[in-house]
């Protein structure tokens, strides 16, 4: 089964805003926000709607900069996440049901408490590269097992 689904990260000169998901897949793990796409909506508006719904911001100036493909060793779940730069927004950023934010120093990002590939691919990202990526994890344990990122114009 794939899911196509987003992920838009907030980003200054110097610090980067995440969530802590305290609920649903990733509970207890920082990270950017996003969500599936919904049938018939289009990847970026997705972004937008799952950024608006989950953090109370509408992204103004964005730009796809990833896609990652994840696989989940022992099920049939596929996920493609395409990761988004968000570096203007409109509203007030609020803490939601589903999403705690915190900006971090891009120097002091938590990464003991991030899935295990984000230590991988976010310098990458912060770098200001375009990439795209395949990331396996162990589906019961979600260990990380394998990972490979290529630069890759999007």
């Amino acid at each position: 089964m794939r899911q196509v689904t987003t992920l838009a990260i907030i980003e200054n000169e110097s610090e980067v805003l995440l969530a802590m998901k305290k609920r649903g897949f990733g509970e207890g793990w920082w990270n950017g926000y996003g969500g599936k796409v919904a049938d018939g909506e289009s990847i970026d508006a997705a972004m937008v709607r799952e950024l608006a719904e989950e953090s109370g911001v509408k992204a103004t100036a964005y730009k796809q900069r990833a896609v990652i493909e994840f696989f989940f060793k022992g099920t049939d779940l596929i996920v493609e996440m395409h990761i988004f730069e968000v570096t203007a927004y409109q509203g007030q950023l609020i803490e939601s049901d589903e999403m705690s934010p915190k900006w971090f120093k891009k120097t002091e990002l938590p990464f003991d408490k991030m899935w295990p590939a984000d230590k991988e691919w976010i310098p990458l990202f912060l770098a200001g590269k375009n990439f795209r990526g395949r990331v396996i994890f162990d589906g019961q344990t979600k260990t990380l097992l394998e990972s490979e990122f290529h630069q890759q114009d999007i």
